[in-house]
């Protein structure tokens, strides 16, 4: 776990005496459950809005007085910008309904988008919005319940909550707040501390304390109430508010202020403004909100580059096996009807599938356990020629080989070769002139054989032309048959090259290796050859994004790109991706230039089984400039 270390400069901001405090003299007939403030503007007098377990969402101005009311009984509330207004969560108790309102300047409140009732009791809910401007509302429920739904998208609400996610939470969770521009959602756990888990949808879900409860971390009871600030997060400990800024190797933490009185804060708001904050907590004892105001220095540091996040076109149905199943595709090309391509890919729990473009699942072959797939054209089998793809599966360490008929795109099983590997892992094909086949199937101990492939007869067999060893353990691979390379990823350290012609020397060249592009585990490759220049794509594991090289020596990086959610299509992003393909091919409509399909991890949107997301290669040309 990440530790929290005390910050002086932070400590120095904040032990200081407050700048101003006093009582906020709301109606104490609202009975007030929570506050949020209201951003500059025309809000016709009003300066925060409360929820009110009988009165509604009410705003008011500076005084707590009453300036316009949505009625209902709320409690909860999280806000964030709306176009020209915001959207408001919070839960309406009578619908039993978590809500989210817009509320604009002169209009008011608008129609809510109300989620689904839900199964649990809800305890509290706070929003979040990522890089792409999607709006996401998380609810927080009894038992560890948790949920992330999709809201909005851009300056509007949408027609309909969309499901994301499932999270699993600390049981006595009771609070939830999220911060923009770290991605990070905190939630307390009564009585242990304060957590800060991955808010982006296509994280991993796991979580990094912020504090800890006595004598294991700096919090006397717990974290009550929260509030977000610029670079990190408040929490209030009975009547003491602690302040935590995240930082590349954990927390750091000023010592806690006490908030004049203030015995139990439960609800907590801050705004950030011309570098001091204002901080509103509501007492549990009394009801009363007490209002701070506190020096504070927002980050200064400027934020990495981020990469270009490009929107999926379509996604495959799901494969047929839970959890870790979906792993490697690759693209068969209609000779004579590009629109009746297909798309092979790997259940490794289960066997091959097969999909066409739009991601419709054709056929389903169980046929083991197979990991990665490659295919390549021409091949004679006894009387007949094929397309052939061949697997490799980790049941028996053979090699599964299928046959594509060239007209109907019909995928059958022609048989299994054996190998020697005691662990066989990835594979490539490689065809150095028409009607020649190779497999070069590897090992995780880092071999790699290639074979030369037949059917005379209408019988398989494979003939072994050379062993080629890395010195860890590789998986994705791709042969360029134009230039009888081989790029193989050897996943902890690096790409290498070699030549694929099995009487060359057997000598690796270093491609590139981790760091700033590449973030390991390095895991699926394909080959892009365009009309004025060919490239390798590579899937970067570690940091979810997908490079891209140039295929030819010195293979300069072009860039590099994730795949985020398409609200507008239900398409959840791509992550944590094992295998990949690219083609050139002139497939029609969206993918005129070219496709690519990788797998995706972390099935969202809603969370299921894994797939595969189509991505027009055409999107990654104008994103990263490409000729």
């Amino acid at each position: 776990m990440k530790s929290m270390k005390m910050l002086p400069a932070l400590a120095l901001l904040l032990a200081a005496l407050p700048l101003q405090a006093e009582v906020w003299a709301v109606d104490p007939a609202l009975e007030a459950e929570a506050v949020a403030f209201l951003p500059a503007g025309d809000w016709q007098g009003a300066e925060r809005v409360v929820a009110s377990r009988r009165q509604g969402l009410v705003l008011v101005d500076g005084k707590g007085k009453e300036v316009r009311r949505q009625a209902g009984r709320f409690s909860g509330l999280d806000s964030r910008a709306l176009g020209q207004g915001l959207a408001l969560a919070s839960y309406d108790r009578e619908r039993q309904q978590v809500s989210v309102l817009p509320l604009m300047p002169e209009t008011g409140f608008g129609p809510a988008l109300r989620l689904p009732v839900a199964d649990y009791a809800v305890e509290d809910v706070c929003l979040y919005r990522d890089a792409q401007s999607n709006l996401y509302a998380f609810v927080v429920g009894e038992e560890g319940r948790g949920e992330q739904w999709l809201v909005g998208r851009g300056e509007a609400l949408l027609a309909e909550a969309k499901a994301v996610r499932s999270l699993s939470l600390p049981p006595a969770a009771s609070r939830c707040r999220a911060e923009d521009a770290g991605d990070r959602l905190y939630v307390n756990e009564e009585g242990i501390g304060l957590w800060a888990y991955e808010a982006h949808p296509e994280s991993d879900g796991l979580r990094a304390p912020v504090d800890l409860v006595q004598p294991f971390g700096g919090l006397d009871k717990g974290a009550a109430a929260l509030a977000v600030v610029p670079g990190g997060v408040l929490a209030v400990d009975g009547g003491v508010v602690h302040a935590y800024r995240a930082g590349t190797d954990g927390f750091s933490a000023a010592p806690g202020l006490r908030l004049a009185g203030v015995e139990s804060g439960e609800a907590l708001a801050a705004q950030w403004r011309d570098g001091h904050l204002s901080i509103l907590a509501r007492d549990d004892e009394d009801g009363r909100f007490h209002e701070t105001t506190l020096a504070w220095a927002a980050p200064q540091a400027a934020a990495p580059a981020a990469l270009p996040v490009l929107l999926p076109e379509a996604q495959t149905e799901p494969v047929r096996s839970q959890g870790d199943a979906a792993d490697d595709p690759a693209i068969w090309v209609h000779a004579d009807d590009p629109a009746r391509s297909r798309i092979l890919a790997t259940d490794k729990k289960r066997g091959l599938e097969v999909y066409d473009l739009a991601g419709q699942r054709l056929q389903s072959l169980p046929v083991g356990d197979i990991n990665n797939v490659d295919l390549r054209y021409g091949f004679r089998f006894g009387g007949e020629i094929l397309d052939i793809a061949v697997a490799g599966n980790r049941v028996d360490n053979s090699l599964n080989v299928f046959g594509i008929d060239r007209t109907s795109g019909e995928v059958r099983e022609l048989g299994k070769l054996a190998t020697p590997l005691k662990d066989i892992y990835g594979i490539c094909l490689y065809s150095p002139r028409p009607g020649e086949i190779h497999a070069l199937p590897n090992d995780k101990d880092g071999t790699i054989l290639q074979y030369r492939l037949s059917g005379k007869g209408g019988k398989l067999s494979a003939t072994l032309l050379r062993t080629l060893r890395l010195p860890s353990q590789p998986e994705g691979c791709v042969a360029d048959d134009r230039n009888h390379r081989l790029f193989v990823g050897e996943e902890d350290q690096a790409i290498w090259s070699v030549s694929a012609e099995p009487k060359a020397p057997g000598r690796f060249e270093r491609v590139l290796g981790k760091g700033r592009w590449l973030h390991p585990d390095i895991e699926g490759m394909g080959l892009y050859h365009g009309a004025d220049a060919s490239y390798l794509l590579v899937s970067s594991q570690g940091n979810d994004s997908y490079v891209v090289l140039d295929a030819a020596p010195p293979h300069a990086p072009r860039g590099a790109f994730r795949i985020g959610l398409n609200a507008a299509a239900g398409i959840d992003g791509a992550s944590e991706t094992d295998g990949l393909e690219v083609s050139s091919a002139n497939l029609g409509g969206a993918y005129g230039r070219g496709l690519v399909v990788v797998q995706d991890g972390r099935k969202r949107l809603p969370a299921g089984r894994q797939n595969f997301k189509l991505l027009p290669w055409q999107a990654v040309a104008e994103a990263l400039r490409l000729p």
